[in-house]
């Protein structure tokens, strides 16, 4: 498989888990601390695409959004993605994109190489919402890209008390 259908599976992998996710915070009355993980994955999908696209971001790395908002976020991200990834094929990977930090630096980074960071980025949040949901005695949501490719959620046990 070439790397940009890989990267095509991770992205859509990645709206699944978030929608999952979203579901699982709404259930859970979207305590605070895992809301603010859940928001740091958009805001730093939209930085990041919005370095891609070479315009300004439309939302900082840690924003404030009410439910609907995020939710209206969320899927705006995710078509932008779908629409960046469908237009791309492995050689428009190699494609350097400048841009400058949170910190000031600058760098010039392969497309290839932000895109994974995004799709990592953002699986590893998801992990840290699951597990403010869990010790916080909710529900966590099915996230793990093997339920993705089997279609089915991957088992769950529960770790020792």
């Amino acid at each position: 498989m070439r790397v940009i259908e890989h990267l095509r599976r991770l992205f859509e992998a990645g709206e699944i888990a978030d929608a999952d996710i979203e579901r699982a915070l709404f259930a859970a009355g979207a305590p605070a601390d895992a809301w603010g993980e859940y928001l740091h994955i958009l805001g730093a999908d939209e930085v990041w695409l919005a370095r891609l696209e070479g315009r300004t971001a439309l939302l900082g790395v840690f924003p404030t959004l009410d439910a609907s908002h995020a939710a209206q976020h969320r899927e705006r991200i995710h078509a932008a993605f779908r629409a960046l990834l469908a237009a791309r094929d492995d050689g428009a990977l190699e494609r350097r994109v400048h841009y400058t930090n949170s910190a000031g630096q600058s760098f010039d980074t392969a497309e290839e190489d932000i895109l994974l960071h995004v799709a990592m980025h953002a699986q590893y949040h998801r992990g840290k919402v699951n597990a403010l949901l869990r010790a916080a005695g909710h529900k966590a949501a099915p996230v793990d890209y093997i339920g993705f490719v089997r279609g089915v959620a991957a088992a769950v046990t529960p770790p020792p008390r």
